[in-house]
């Protein structure tokens, strides 16, 4: 990403913010100018919306080859993260094995290092989404192991 770009998308990297359309009553992540929902009714009703930061993941998968200068990353698990809002946002989840990140799990927005400009150029920050709870299976391993060690 071009350092003047990321400068000028700062505030909603760093913030989550989005709209929220008066007139239906939706919620847009990034923010728009005109609402999906209602269209020409939301000429003027829309408002910046800071969002919670929460939510649960509906799709997701696993990106097992990564773009070239981020190769240290992968595999990394890729979500479609519905926010407790309603809009939704494609986002990467960290703090977690790959393999964990399912339909349903609870997520919450971290601040993480997104990437850098070059070795010596600017380090760029943004929203990631981690896990709320372990992940369920790992529990379950847990207790099954405990159980085999008794």
């Amino acid at each position: 990403m071009a350092v003047p770009r990321f400068w000028r998308e700062m505030p909603v990297r760093y913030n989550l913010i989005g709209s929220h359309c008066t007139s239906c009553d939706m919620y847009h992540y990034p923010p728009r100018s005109m609402c999906s929902g209602c269209h020409r009714k939301s000429i003027g009703k829309l408002e910046e919306y800071q969002f919670a930061g929460t939510g649960e993941v509906v799709a997701c998968t696993v990106v097992y080859q990564p773009q070239r200068g981020y190769e240290m990353h992968g595999p990394y698990p890729l979500a479609m993260v519905e926010l407790d809002e309603g809009a939704r946002v494609t986002a990467q989840i960290v703090d977690v094995t790959p393999e964990l990140v399912k339909r349903g799990m609870h997520v919450k927005a971290v601040f993480r290092k997104l990437g850098e400009d070059s070795e010596s150029g600017i380090i760029y920050y943004g929203t990631k989404f981690a896990p709320v709870d372990e992940p369920e299976q790992e529990e379950e391993e847990t207790a099954e192991s405990v159980e085999a060690e008794l």
